[in-house]
Formats: C-alpha cells, structure tokens, sequence
C-alpha cells in the first residue's frame, strides 16, 4: 500500500491540500514502511493567474467543482495514482470529490506528523474529519 501526505517541509502534514508543493509518498507492506518519497505536487500557484480566480469563494457552495478546478484536482491525482490514500490536514471539497473521483481515499486528519498519521492509517485508527472541508 502506497499512502501520499501533502506536505511543505518533509515531515508535518500539510494544512492546505492545494498550496502544499510536494507529495511525501510512503511505501507500507506487511504493516511496515519501507520506502519514502518525494513527489512535486502541482498547486495553485503553478496554475495560470486568472484560472481560479474566485475559487475561494466560500460562500459560493460549488466551491472548486468548475470543469477548470476539477481538472486542476485530476492532475493533483494523476502524481500519486499508485497511492491509495492522501491524508491532509484542510481541503476543499471540490478537491475531496476530485480524489475519490480518482480512487484514492483522501483523508482531512488532525494528525500534523506525517510518520504518526501513516500508522494511524496502517492500525486503521486514522480518523477523516470531513467537517473540516471548506
């Protein structure tokens, strides 16, 4: 099993699933890490300007579902397609959807080191706080 962590440095999770600039890829078998990586990760900042200019209207409830957006959140995906979870520590919905659209199972924990989360998903005890969307 492959789990991805959207990180800015290497070792806490990301709290911002969009602005994080990389992946942390961790390779698990037989309940153990085996294997570390790093992935770049588009993000908004890699996105012309102008192309998701109001994305961040909270207020609008199809925040991040625009066709621009969700093929933003599809190439996002496309980085980590051998993984089957992304944790997260804050995401938009629209984000959400676009990972489970591409078979991951993402995760918004509360968890910020990336090593704690990883086991909590091997022991299963991960908790998604979903509430935590915007």
């Amino acid at each position: 099993m492959k789990i991805a962590a959207v990180s800015e440095d290497g070792v806490t999770i990301s709290q911002h699933f969009g602005r994080a600039p990389f992946y942390v890829v961790v390779t698990v078998e037989d309940g153990r890490v085996t294997r570390k990586e790093r992935r770049d990760k588009p993000g908004h900042g890699q996105f012309g300007q102008g192309q998701h200019s109001g994305e961040h209207d909270h207020g609008d409830p199809r925040h991040g579902f625009d066709p621009a957006a969700q093929s933003r959140h599809a190439g996002m995906a496309q980085v980590i397609a051998d993984c089957s979870v992304v944790l997260t520590r804050g995401m938009g919905t629209g984000a959400y959807e676009g990972m489970q659209a591409a078979g991951l199972r993402p995760v918004v924990t509360d968890i910020e080191m990336i090593d704690e989360a990883v086991e909590a998903v091997i022991s299963g005890s991960i908790v998604d706080h979903r509430e935590r969307l915007h």
